[in-house]
């Protein structure tokens, strides 16, 4: 069961709350090229990331963001975008007042601001800028930019006492410290609390399950969860996995970003992919059609099923932009893709359409079922072509939306 939060709008979006966990991604373009971080927004949101989050570092890339929120509205994509900023936000946004206003949320990070009472300085002005324009904020506490004053004011409270914690435990308690002050800061400021999301970020599984856990008893803010640099590849993502899953469980999380290293020239769409089928894995939300396939084994007597899987898979991942007004519900689908007759029938059967594929020794047909009921058997050269007419015939029927 979800932990109830405080609801946080950004832009057409809602944080927190009863709403679906939210799915969001960041830019890795020079903001200031407003051609490719367009590009990029646009290739994200049609990924389903719904936020995006852009770097604003320098005057350039903060006279770029009216620019981009233009262009992005042209396409006819409404997207919230996230403006992140470390070190010199204070100035860019009291400079350029039309970025402030163009970014639906800000993302500060309170060890990024300054020391003293220059950090709160510039804080106070951060957080004035917010409540100016009417803007959501996430409070961002990352381990590797943790403000060590206070870090370090904790670690020798820690030393004088009688049984010290481990330094570990410090450190965590550090996060959700500074996460927590600067949240009660802001509200002091005279930002509401429906305004702000915390975030405190790890790069270690246990790290960031046990921060999370310790956060989400201690407050009610709308939480951003979120392994930071998982890594790249398979190594990133089992680790995001692996966090993520066990939080979300528990009820912990109102929005998530898979912060995955791509590969030279890969798509940044890749850890918005990741994000929603962690989501749909856990049955908390659902955006494609459920493709289930057997791994084969000896009794699969050829590529077959393999070669149809992947097809029927990326046929209804493509078809899914066209599909979501016109067939409204048809991301709950299951389709079933089986090699041989041990599992085949009863997989197919539980499925909204099935097929079983001949294994070794089995007669070379091809039973399709729908809804649980044996509908045709398919044989010959075209098997593939012939069962993804039946999927598509099946989607018309079931989920085309009635003329108004």
């Amino acid at each position: 069961m979800k932990k109830p939060t405080i609801p946080v709008k950004v832009g057409n979006i809602t944080i927190g709350g009863d709403h679906p966990i939210v799915v969001q991604s960041m830019t890795n373009t020079d903001t200031a090229d407003v051609i490719a971080t367009v590009k990029q927004c646009a290739e994200l949101s049609k990924a389903g990331s719904e936020l995006v989050r852009i770097t604003v570092n320098t005057e350039e890339a903060a006279q770029a963001v009216p620019k981009i929120r233009t262009q992005l509205e042209k396409m006819g994509l409404n997207i919230p975008l996230v403006g992140d900023f470390h070190f010199n936000g204070h100035k860019l946004l009291s400079k350029y007042p039309d970025c402030a206003q163009a970014l639906e949320k800000y993302r500060i990070n309170p060890g990024n601001i300054g020391r003293g009472n220059s950090r709160d300085d510039k804080f106070a002005q951060l957080i004035d800028i917010a409540v100016k324009n009417d803007k959501a904020v996430r409070i961002g506490v990352n381990w590797g930019s943790l403000d060590q004053e206070l870090m370090a004011r904790m670690m020798d409270e820690n030393n004088h006492l009688s049984e010290p914690r481990e330094p570990t435990e410090v450190m965590h308690d550090a996060l959700i410290t500074s996460a927590l002050d600067s949240a009660r800061l802001a509200e002091q400021q005279g930002l509401a609390k429906n305004k702000i999301v915390l975030s405190c970020k790890m790069s270690g599984v246990q790290d960031l399950i046990k921060v999370y856990q310790d956060l989400s008893q201690r407050c009610d803010y709308a939480l951003h969860l979120g392994l930071t640099e998982a890594g790249m590849g398979s190594k990133g993502i089992v680790s995001s996995t692996a966090a993520l899953a066990i939080l979300l469980q528990q009820g912990i999380g109102d929005t998530i970003r898979i912060s995955l290293t791509p590969e030279p020239g890969a798509s940044r769409t890749t850890e918005v992919q990741v994000a929603q089928e962690i989501l749909q894995g856990m049955e908390l939300r659902t955006f494609t059609p459920t493709v289930i396939a057997c791994p084969g084994c000896g009794r699969t007597s050829s590529e077959t099923f393999q070669h149809l899987a992947k097809d029927i898979q990326h046929y209804l991942k493509d078809s899914m932009p066209k599909w979501r007004d016109q067939y409204p519900g048809v991301e709950a689908l299951n389709v079933a893709v089986m090699g041989c007759v041990v599992n085949g029938p009863g997989e197919s059967k539980h499925a909204n359409i099935g097929i079983s594929l001949p294994g070794n020794g089995e007669k070379p047909v091809a039973p399709v079922y729908e809804d649980g009921v044996k509908t045709v058997t398919l044989k010959g050269a075209h098997i593939a072509e012939e069962f993804q007419t039946v999927v598509s015939n099946y989607i018309e029927s079931h989920y085309h939306k009635a003329s108004s």
